[in-house]
């Protein structure tokens, strides 16, 4: 029998880049790393210094621009075609159906056995909420989440070298199956996000495919990751301190702090990509034009600069100026429905359920991209 190595905690190396080496290149052709959450927050919010046009593929191969990887104006022009949908006025009006689709989830989850959380409850919820945005059925769901998990897991590649074939065939099947959507709609229009994305008409007329297909790409990787790796670390958090657990029991008005804190202690996305437009000093340091920059989010909202004991896990805590949900121009367009979904989830569990314990606590790692992408845990 092989014993499995202990998972490190990625914690421990943030704590020592923001101490001793906060803006760094670990390696001669590396990025550079930033760690502190002043240092993050102006990359994140210096848009023209610090671009999200990040790919070092040709422009013909990378298709059409997503709002992530792009800069004013192409960015305004797309962001400001889907912010419509993302509205909280419009994103409150889905909580009731929210609601109901945690519910049937959470009936089907068994007392006392081992299970997955991530099939079980994290994955499929905010999946089944991005997929009826964009009309796909029921009986499809399944292989959405597939062809999300194999292009996400690939992001690094997809942007920066050869993608994997299982990142290229899910890349594949995923735009056949919305081309068959949009033309369909485009014979029979619907009233669904991708619907009314079809029928909208800019200054340079209807949005062509590959441009729609851009959209359903961002929406399946970003509309759902985000929530996954919340539900998941809300999880870890009632396993190691379930008096947060038996707190919003109690009062489940703790719920919105408790989702903001889930996000700065386990964020979901613990960095993301800028490149330079110009020679820039950051925090004294030099950096010249064309650099490749890693801005660590979840460093960030560890830092004891900005954050009283950072590694403590405060319910209330208030105030919370973490980053887990990004910064300026790029702040996260589906930042409502992921918190109303994390809400709802935590809300749900809470009612169904008196403890929830990790079986391979050891294992459940967080501070990645996403979250794990398997949590067994045991309900009681």
């Amino acid at each position: 029998m092989t014993e499995t190595a202990p998972a490190i905690n990625p914690y421990d190396g943030y704590r020592f880049l923001r101490d001793a080496q906060p803006i760094a290149k670990l390696d001669e052709n590396g990025p550079w790393q930033v760690s502190r959450h002043s240092d993050v927050h102006q990359v994140l919010r210096d848009h023209q210094t610090f671009s999200s046009v990040v790919s070092t593929r040709p422009v013909e191969d990378r298709g059409e621009p997503t709002m992530l990887f792009s800069d004013p104006p192409v960015h305004q022009r797309l962001r400001k075609l889907v912010s419509v949908a993302f509205k909280p006025s419009h994103i409150e009006r889905q909580a009731e159906r929210i609601e109901a689709r945690a519910r049937q989830l959470v009936s089907a989850i068994p007392k006392g056995e081992t299970i997955d959380l991530v099939n079980a409850l994290a994955a499929p919820l905010p999946v089944m909420v991005i997929a009826e945005m964009l009309g796909v059925e029921d009986g499809d769901m399944a292989t959405f989440k597939q062809w999300s998990d194999a292009i996400f897991s690939n992001i690094g590649e997809i942007l920066f070298g050869t993608p994997s074939p299982e990142a290229e065939q899910a890349a594949l099947e995923m735009n056949q199956y919305f081309l068959e959507q949009i033309a369909n709609i485009r014979r029979a229009p619907q009233s669904h996000l991708l619907g009314r994305l079809v029928e909208t008409t800019t200054d340079d007329g209807h949005l062509n495919d590959e441009e729609l297909l851009s959209f359903c790409r961002l929406l399946l990787i970003a509309g759902n990751e985000t929530t996954t790796g919340l539900i998941t670390a809300s999880a870890k958090i009632f396993h190691e301190l379930p008096q947060t657990f038996d707190a919003l029991q109690a009062n489940p008005n703790l719920g919105p702090t408790f989702v903001e804190e889930t996000l700065r202690y386990y964020s979901p996305f613990s960095a993301t990509a800028r490149r330079t437009t110009r020679d820039v000093t950051l925090s004294d340091v030099h950096i010249p034009k064309g650099e490749l920059i890693i801005p660590l989010i979840a460093s960030a909202n560890r830092d004891d600069r900005v954050f009283d004991q950072p590694d403590v896990f405060c319910i209330d805590r208030d105030p919370n100026p973490h980053l887990a949900l990004g910064f300026g121009i790029h702040f996260c367009l589906g930042a409502h429905l992921a918190r109303l979904e994390g809400k709802i989830a935590v809300q749900v569990l809470t009612e169904q359920f008196k403890r929830i314990r990790l079986t391979e606590p050891e294992a459940a790692v967080m501070g990645g991209l996403g979250g794990p992408k398997s949590l067994p845990v045991v309900f009681t």
